[in-house]
């Protein structure tokens, strides 16, 4: 998919004003989280996610683990908010 700078700057701007769509809570990254995500990600193309975690590497680890198993990109991640983008071929909002 590999997104170039320009498109990633062009999807952070989109990406601003979103509220996040899936919040991480004390269970972490279980299946039913995955699948909220996915839909999300079909639904939506561009999604924010909350990331609560104990420490900055495990944070990583798991928006590392959300991009892995939706096949998304990671556009951004600051403090807990991660943003991602799956382009939808139907839709193609942002493209």
């Amino acid at each position: 998919m590999a997104l170039t700078n320009q498109q990633k700057k062009k999807l952070k701007a989109h990406a601003h004003g979103l509220k996040p769509v899936v919040r991480l809570g004390q269970s972490g990254l279980t299946d039913n989280v995955l699948d909220e995500i996915e839909l999300a990600i079909e639904h939506h193309e561009l999604i924010k996610v909350k990331v609560s975690a104990d420490d900055r590497d495990d944070k990583k680890l798991v928006i590392q683990k959300i991009a892995d198993q939706t096949r998304s990109e990671i556009i951004q991640s600051i403090g807990f908010m991660a943003v991602f983008y799956r382009e939808n071929s139907d839709k193609k909002t942002y493209s």
